[in-house]
């Protein structure tokens, strides 16, 4: 589909110098190549840092073409000063496609009003129908959803694997390979969420990139207690406890939940752990105290959950303003 678009808006662009009577009509199609992009703010960005450099491209070669004369050196020169210029302002794709448009002058061996029209239409023709060819890019809610779903039911899978293995005494088994497809979900899910946001015409939605942002950051908690839950290696009640709040947690698992009333369950626990009876011998202590650090963490990794709801709300609260 991708390339038909492109060829289908280059033979428009071609078509339309042609009938205009405009001089090197091919290059306006080149020019649209060139400026299709796979977002519209991409494309909406390169059409004005192509226009900058045309115009700079515009005063150089003429600058070289006057001192040097319409020949090789003339050009030589252009294409070094106006490239350096390029580069270093980040104009690196300009580079191309407005030397095609300054080789007309060196092969009219002129910058005549008419021909710099000509050569200004080739370059509006083709930049404009690159814009109008990606007007109809939108931003992919639903692959977002189906992506994020799939982080989500990654997450509850590892919570739920953790509510299992930390009763257990024998955790030889128990690999790290969930967390080798969570990270590959979450960055399908990111670039999707970049996409989208790249598809917003003037005001950019971040609500997609703030949820993957946060679902990281609770991989990288969730990461931390399984490396915690292979260290413990005294079996107390308190391991029975955590692993039944994990399970709780996997069952109230849902992309809206505000968690607030996981986070009181948490601290009722914490309140309820603290007043047991103390560890007998060192093991125990070592054992509680790591699951002291777990509990601590599944606050974090639910406060994370708590913040970006809040965030949410806030922000959807000042659109309806």
């Amino acid at each position: 589909m991708k390339s038909l678009k492109i060829a289908a808006a280059a033979a428009l662009s071609i078509g339309l110098a042609g009938e205009l009577g405009l001089k090197y009509s091919a290059t306006a199609g080149i020019i649209t190549v060139l400026s299709i992009r796979d977002t519209r703010r991409e494309t909406l960005k390169s059409a004005g840092n192509r226009a900058l450099a045309f115009l700079c491209a515009l005063v150089i070669s003429a600058c070289c073409f006057g001192i040097l004369g319409y020949h090789l050196p003339g050009f030589a020169v252009y294409l070094f000063l106006f490239a350096m210029l390029c580069l270093e302002a980040g104009w690196g794709e300009a580079v191309a496609m407005d030397s095609v448009l300054v080789t007309h002058f060196m092969t009219e061996k002129s910058m005549s009003p008419g021909l710099l029209a000509n050569e200004a239409l080739l370059f509006g023709i083709g930049t404009l129908t690159g814009i109008l060819v990606n007007l109809h890019l939108h931003r992919k809610a639903a692959v977002f959803d189906r992506l994020a779903g799939e982080v989500d039911s990654q997450i509850k899978g590892i919570i739920h694997r953790m509510s299992l293995w930390l009763p257990k005494e024998d955790r030889k088994e128990y690999g790290p390979d969930c967390f080798d497809r969570l990270e590959a979900a979450l960055e399908a899910a990111r670039q999707c969420a970049v996409e989208n946001e790249n598809n917003t015409m003037f005001f950019g939605d971040s609500r997609e990139l703030d949820y993957v942002d946060m679902r990281g950051r609770q991989c990288i908690i969730l990461r931390d207690i399984y490396e915690n839950i292979l260290k413990v290696e005294y079996l107390s009640r308190q391991a029975g406890q955590v692993a039944e709040f994990l399970a709780q947690i996997e069952q109230d698992y849902h992309r809206d939940n505000t968690v607030e009333g996981l986070l009181e369950k948490q601290e009722q626990l914490l309140a309820r752990m603290k007043g047991q009876k103390l560890p007998e011998s060192r093991e125990e202590f070592e054992a509680r105290a790591i699951l002291f650090h777990i509990l601590m963490q599944l606050r974090n990794l639910l406060e994370l959950k708590r913040n970006y709801v809040k965030n949410l709300k806030n922000k959807d609260s000042l659109k309806r303003l």
